[in-house]
């Protein structure tokens, strides 16, 4: 199975000499096509650092990050700028959809800034918002729809271009439960219909639940990893808790 993701020994600090803080130390992942990653770990424990070098909106001090195949450390700005419109889709807990646009009009955005053909992104537009729910609203803007109704536009524009890597980032935190349901179904259905890669960092053992591996952080290193094999997703959910009471605290204080 090929490896979409691969970091090894990746270590981040911050600070000048004398006042030094490691973030990260010596951090070794790999994710392989098809696979719906986790990423969970108490509040300062280094896995929103890690996603945004996953992300490659930071760079590690130390180590390498390969992401379909590419070094993200041997490339310019502007390299990494068209990898991450070709490559990379993001989702993020504030949405972050332009109110001057519509649904359909923020979802086609990362194809309209790659020049592609009206054709093609009208198709796209027809299939993600399909498999997102959001075939009626295409036509509306971001300030009126519902919370839910955003994420799931933010996660169709996410996955427009097809990325190699979906990377959510607390994607679920600004929902209500059943719209947070509604929008891990969606990316659970891309995730085994259409062997979409997800990297998912949360704090919510619920949302957890929905991935095939979770990978805990704790003091900016490895902790442990769950796999969820054949179990089904409430005995997943137990596990995670499980894990989640070792690393100290309810997962609702893994923020």
């Amino acid at each position: 199975m090929k490896t979409i993701l691969e970091a090894t020994a990746v270590r981040k600090v911050y600070g000048a000499k004398g006042n030094l803080y490691t973030a990260l130390q010596d951090i070794d992942l790999a994710v392989r096509e098809g696979e719906f990653v986790g990423i969970m770990g108490p509040s300062g424990s280094g896995k929103t650092t890690l996603l945004n070098l996953l992300a490659t909106i930071d760079q590690p001090t130390a180590g390498d990050i390969v992401i379909d195949g590419q070094s993200m450390l041997r490339m310019n700005e502007e390299q990494l700028s068209a990898f991450r419109r070709s490559k990379l889709g993001f989702i993020f807990q504030d949405f972050n959809l332009l109110d001057t646009l519509t649904v359909k009009e923020n979802m086609i955005l990362p194809l309209a800034l790659s020049k592609a053909n009206a054709a093609d992104m009208e198709r796209r537009a027809e299939e993600v918002a399909a498999t997102f729910g959001i075939g009626a609203i295409l036509d509306k803007y971001p300030y009126h729809i519902s919370g839910g109704q955003k994420q799931r536009t933010a996660a169709a524009r996410a996955m427009i271009a097809r990325p190699s890597l979906l990377l959510a980032d607390e994607p679920t935190g600004s929902l209500d439960s059943k719209a947070a349901a509604d929008l891990l179904d969606s990316l659970r259905g891309l995730n085994e219909q259409d062997r979409a890669t997800i990297l998912m960092v949360t704090h919510d053992a619920f949302a957890a639940s929905y991935c095939k591996r979770v990978i805990f952080i704790k003091d900016g290193t490895l902790f442990t990893e769950l796999v969820r094999g054949s179990m089904t997703r409430s005995q997943f959910f137990k596990k995670v808790l499980d894990v989640l009471a070792v690393l100290g605290g309810g997962s609702g204080d893994l923020v």
